[in-house]
């Protein structure tokens, strides 16, 4: 939550002393596959504007980035989030959420994302958990999701008392947007990547490429080469989104094994995205990205399940397309992932007025 407080007094307060006029922020804690999640469960500001406005999820990102936006610094910038934070504010009711049970705005140490794999599975959980789910069924509950991006469905165990694991979710119409693309990249020369949506858009090339190797090569090594691709395809391929401008962005660069092939195997991965930022899990939306462009590779075919390693933990998804749809021009897939997400607490922040980093710094 976020509200106003006052600060208050005596041994026995259950806050620190701060500002009147400062924000409390009350946050539960998760992560999926290693990758954090700080749930934000209530955003008064978002609500307000939600009731006031009428707002799409879309309008209410730039609204919240626009007015809000010193609550994801706070959030996700040290002192008290770090280089690799991510965030969730949970959003109900109004044109916002449509038909969902929830809606989610994701942040990074950077600014908003448009689709977060690990944090719609986690998600899925705090749904349930929290009472966001009416009537839960047993063994499992769909929970209906928007994203920026678009809506998703997560599939969620439910024991009658509480969640469990492991989730899976069906993604937005995923879809090839650009194959066998040559990128000139400095310092590197000529690379040949595929660029993939999978809610947001990703380069994906094998680390190979670049002199790499993704199970073995130094991680700021990785994130040095992956974010030069990045800047690059930025500067030499416009992307286009079939239904809004605000989604045709590159969100980062995806450097793989290069074991596209079907295979029972696992295939590593390493997703470098936003400024510089490292995911801990295998990137739910860049396993949708990827599955989405083997299949339209003839790699694989509908329901053959791969699974997808982080080399930063080793924690694993799977995926899988599970049905041919068709996206503007674009031949799509819903691609199904699956992963584990799990609490870590719950945390309360609070804000004094004369800190100078009150709204955190960012450290690279």
């Amino acid at each position: 939550m976020a509200a106003e407080a006052g600060g208050g007094g005596g041994a026995g307060r259950g806050l620190p002393p701060h500002s009147p006029s400062g924000l409390v922020l009350q946050t539960v804690e998760m992560h999926t596959g290693g990758e954090p999640l700080r749930i934000i469960p209530r955003l008064e500001a978002a609500e307000e504007a939600v009731a006031a406005g009428g707002l799409s999820l879309l309008s209410l990102r730039r609204e919240v980035a626009g007015r809000q936006d010193h609550v994801r610094r706070a959030l996700m910038h040290e002192p008290r989030g770090h280089a690799g934070m991510y965030g969730a504010v949970v959003v109900r009711g109004g044109p916002a959420a449509a038909d969902a049970h929830l809606a989610a705005l994701f942040l990074h140490g950077a600014g908003y994302s448009a689709m977060c794999g690990h944090a719609v599975m986690a998600l899925g959980r705090f749904a349930l958990d929290y009472g966001l789910v009416a009537a839960p069924s047993r063994p499992e509950t769909a929970v209906r999701l928007r994203c920026p991006c678009g809506p998703v469905t997560a599939f969620v165990p439910w024991d009658g008392r509480r969640s469990g694991n492991p989730i899976r979710f069906h993604s937005v119409p995923a879809f090839a947007a650009a194959t066998d693309l040559a990128i000139d990249v400095p310092g590197h020369g000529k690379v040949v990547v595929d660029i993939g949506y999978g809610g947001t858009f990703y380069a994906f090339l094998s680390a190979e490429q670049l002199g790499l190797d993704v199970c073995s090569s130094k991680t700021r090594d990785l994130v040095d080469a992956a974010s030069a691709v990045t800047e690059a395809v930025k500067e030499q391929f416009k992307l286009h989104h079939p239904e809004s401008e605000d989604l045709a962005f590159l969100y980062g660069t995806i450097l793989t094994d290069g074991k596209d092939a079907f295979s029972e195997e696992p295939t590593t991965n390493i997703c470098v995205f936003a400024d510089e930022q490292v995911d801990r899990s295998p990137t739910g939306s860049g396993v949708t990205a990827r599955i989405a462009l083997q299949y339209h590779k003839g790699l694989i075919q509908l329901n053959q399940t791969r699974t997808f390693r982080s080399s930063t933990t080793g924690s694993l998804f799977t995926g899988k397309a599970v049905q041919a749809t068709k996206f503007g021009d674009y031949n799509a897939v819903i691609v199904e992932v699956s992963g584990e997400a799990f609490y870590t607490g719950t945390a309360t922040f609070t804000v004094e007025e004369e800190d100078p980093l009150k709204y955190g710094f960012f450290f690279k």
